[in-house]
């Protein structure tokens, strides 16, 4: 294989960084969810577009009219997971919203399993038990604060649950498409969705604060294209449940940033319920087989 120009984990570490300051970026922008969200994606688009028009465009011709409808569901998913993930961060911490929406292999697997009828095993009931487990510990601890937070907790699980439509409706068109093709049908789709989402409900799409329109361009740069475009990267030379294990921080560095940040501090059933839901995703992406015969692997050379 061929040999990375720098190890793989420093793009990921960059990565997980990356996508941590998501939440924080959300919240300090003045606007509501809805044009936050469409100026994410819509300035996703406008940065890939000269790429994808370029060297690209002419892999459309490549798409059915199924790969077309998969492609309108799976924006039109992605569109509404950001207003409700953005959304829940108005009534619930960063570090409970981050965490419910990391369980998104969990809710893959169960669509996987509705849909394609994939083989349940006893480690994936286990992992699942603990992880909803951790979500309810944070959602109780959430209550006893507010019923405002326990709202935002349960958009936040919505929220998980659409962007995992969003991958497997996307899936199929995704392998025979460049990643900046797939990306520029399925964002500007989303923008488009999340274009008259704000018209529908009277938001405003400006005039804004320039500190506002920053923040709208770091969320575009920062989270959505570093972040994910490193993962994507790095995905040739590691597996893809190091990808899926590295995301799972992503809770911890946006619970650290909002608490230098927003002064956020943590109470214990956020606290022990993450680490719960974290170690339940990480039993769940973890090919136990496969590590139990490195293991043995390694003990052998001694």
């Amino acid at each position: 294989m061929e040999k990375p120009p720098i190890h793989p984990y420093i793009p990921i570490l960059i990565g997980v960084i990356s996508i941590s300051f998501s939440a924080i970026f959300v919240k300090l922008a003045e606007a509501d969810s809805g044009a936050i969200a469409f100026y994410r994606m819509l300035f996703s688009v406008l940065i890939i577009a000269p790429a994808f028009f370029k060297n690209h465009v002419q892999e459309l011709k490549m798409l059915y009219q199924r790969d077309w409808l998969f492609s309108i569901i799976s924006g039109i998913f992605l569109a509404f997971h950001f207003i409700l993930w953005f959304e829940s961060l108005q009534y619930t911490s960063v570090a409970s919203s981050t965490v419910l929406v990391t369980m998104q292999p969990l809710f893959a697997f169960i669509g996987t399993y509705l849909f394609f009828k994939e083989r349940l095993t006893m480690q994936v009931v286990l992992s699942g038990i603990i992880a909803i487990s951790g979500s309810v510990l944070i959602s109780w601890g959430d209550f006893k604060i507010s019923g405002g937070a326990l709202f935002g907790d349960t958009l936040a699980l919505i929220a998980c649950v659409l962007v995992t439509g969003y991958f497997l409706f996307g899936q199929e068109v995704r392998k025979r498409l460049s990643l900046i093709t797939y990306t520029m049908v399925v964002y500007s789709i989303s923008t488009i969705t999340l274009f008259f989402y704000v018209i529908l409900r009277g938001e405003s799409f400006g005039p804004y604060p320039y500190s506002t329109w920053l923040w709208f361009l770091l969320l575009a740069i920062i989270p959505n294209l570093l972040g994910h475009s490193l993962f994507n990267w790095s995905i040739k030379w590691v597996s893809v449940n190091v990808i899926s294990i590295a995301v799972l921080f992503e809770p911890i560095g946006a619970s650290i940033l909002a608490f230098f940040i927003f002064g956020e501090k943590l109470i214990a059933t956020q606290i022990i319920g993450g680490i719960i839901v974290i170690l339940g995703i990480m039993l769940f992406v973890i090919d136990l087989k496969n590590l139990r015969n490195s293991l043995e692997k390694t003990i052998d050379r001694f």
